[in-house]
């Protein structure tokens, strides 16, 4: 089993604003992953992209790319092809950066029904894939699931992207799941099925998780929080994921307390494994 920990983006307490001083100081802070965030679409990055790809690996950060925000495959023609444009780019990004991943949304429904909407997004995202294939750019697509009734992303709607497309991961945005279902995401069982249905379409048992606290009303996400905000508890995740020690994970910390709750995380998560261990150590002690 292995679990990673990191920040979407350059941790807010870096002194300096790079990916080098990022990755830098995730690792001082002990964690060993990081989302590198291209917010601003086709924007030249600065920065010698092969010295942060040795980089990240000397450090052991495993690094992915999350393409531009807003994302609109379901919309005008326009924008669709800027859309594809942005994703094509991130992946080139993300190739160079010795990234595992690249992430992205899908955007609104517009006036589309939900069989529409969903046939619309496999032809864009294969037409990607497709592309990068014919490119020699070896990267797969995260699907990241959404916070909003209005705009594509249930769990099922990804999922059904992911069997039918191959070369695409689903991103587990927890919080985004939590406010979509109405705040279902409670026990640990709850998790436990969550990643389940993740297996029985992937067959692969490597999870991609976005995580923060959320507030959210009437089956849409309010707003990211700091974890220990909300209705949303990383503890019954973190049993989750010990309970199954076959299979690896990377969560990412999108709280507003970006770094901060990535190490929080992580300290929860060792306490529990702690407490299991004396556990099983008395359980032993008994016999």
């Amino acid at each position: 089993m292995t679990i990673r920990f990191g920040p979407a983006g350059i941790p807010l307490s870096c002194k300096g604003r790079t990916l080098k001083d990022g990755i830098e100081d995730i690792h001082a802070l002990q964690l060993d992953a990081m989302e590198v965030q291209l917010l601003r679409p086709m924007r030249e990055i600065n920065e010698d992209l092969a010295l942060i790809k040795e980089l990240g690996e000397e450090l052991d950060v495993a690094l992915m790319v999350h393409a531009p925000y807003y994302m609109d495959f379901l919309g005008e023609e326009e924008y669709v092809k800027r859309s594809i444009k942005n994703v094509l780019w991130s992946s080139e990004i993300a190739v160079q950066l010795g990234a595992s991943m690249v992430v992205t949304h899908i955007g609104m429904y517009h006036d589309m029904d939900e069989k529409e909407a969903l046939e619309g997004a496999i032809k864009n995202i294969r037409l990607i894939r497709d592309k990068l294939k014919r490119g020699g750019l070896d990267i797969r697509i995260g699907i990241e699931t959404s916070g909003r009734q209005k705009v594509f992303g249930s769990l099922e709607e990804v999922l059904q992207i992911n069997k039918r497309v191959k070369g695409t991961l689903p991103v587990l945005s927890v919080g985004n799941l939590h406010s979509r279902e109405g705040g279902n995401l409670r026990e640990v069982e709850d998790f436990d099925d969550l990643f389940e249905s993740v297996m029985k379409v992937t067959g692969e048992g490597s999870f991609y998780i976005h995580f923060s606290g959320v507030e959210h009303s009437d089956g849409d996400k309010v707003m990211s929080t700091p974890i220990k905000k909300g209705d949303l508890r990383f503890d019954p995740l973190a049993e989750s994921m010990l309970n199954h020690p076959e299979w690896d994970f990377t969560v990412i910390s999108e709280s507003p307390l970006l770094e901060h709750d990535a190490v929080y995380m992580k300290l929860i998560l060792e306490r529990i494994l702690l407490r299991k261990r004396q556990k099983e150590e008395r359980a032993k002690a008994k016999e």
